[in-house]
């Protein structure tokens, strides 16, 4: 099971482009919490707190919230805003509260574990083509991330979402597609000895050729019976 996070919010007052604004410029992040049975919350965060969380955390990582001093929830940190110029500046988060009876559809980070014997001994190259895997779990069995042993791929072998196991969970993608497989080397092409003797060898092709000097007399006019 993930491990779980707190964080510290308070209720927003004021909402608005304005608003939200002025929050970021007093170091406070906008932010909502949602979630099955109950009504959306404004809420705002301290930007400082909110950035050093979302460093150590992942997007399945379970976080306590406590709202005003009331009772903590657990929350899915399920949307997280940028700046597109300055994306360390973080400009809203949106927050989805769980139940531990209510099966949640999340995202869990796929981490490879080991070096492909393809890479190890052959050169291969291991090309990672998923990040993520969707899944659908109760709060209680949410992976931190899902680990993928590569070690027995070989050159032109893959691994597929239908050859992962998420104990307790759901796999909601694709069984066909490619998590990750490991590429041949790069063949350099270089030019034989053989190859190399005959381009020297053969005689360039030479375009005017001159005449022989003794083509040609002295002053340069060719010699003609009288």
């Amino acid at each position: 099971m993930a491990n779980t996070a707190t964080l510290e919010a308070d209720i927003r007052a004021e909402s608005g482009k304005g608003a939200a604004r002025t929050l970021r410029r007093e170091g406070k992040i906008p932010a909502v919490i949602y979630g099955r049975g109950r009504d959306s919350e404004a809420l705002v965060i301290d930007a400082a707190v909110l950035s050093k969380l979302i460093s150590q955390i992942t997007s399945s990582t379970p976080v306590e919230v406590t709202v005003a001093g009331r009772e903590p929830v657990r929350a899915l940190i399920r949307e997280v805003q940028r700046n597109p110029i300055r994306p360390e500046d973080i400009l809203h988060i949106d927050l989805y509260e769980i139940h531990a009876g209510e099966t949640i559809q999340l995202s869990v980070p796929l981490h490879l574990e080991g070096i492909p014997d393809g890479v190890r001994n052959f050169g291969g190259v291991l090309d990672q083509s998923m990040r993520e895997l969707e899944i659908k779990v109760l709060p209680r069995h949410i992976p931190e991330r899902v680990e993928v042993d590569v070690t027995d791929l070989g050159i032109g072998q893959a691994i597929y979402v239908g050859d992962l196991d998420v104990p307790n969970a759901e796999i909601l993608m694709d069984p066909s597609v490619a998590v990750c497989s490991v590429i041949a080397p790069r063949a350099v092409e270089e030019e034989t000895p053989a190859e190399t003797l005959e381009e020297e060898a053969a005689e360039p092709e030479v375009i005017g050729k001159a005449k022989d000097e003794d083509e040609v007399d002295g002053d340069g006019d060719t010699d003609e019976s009288s």
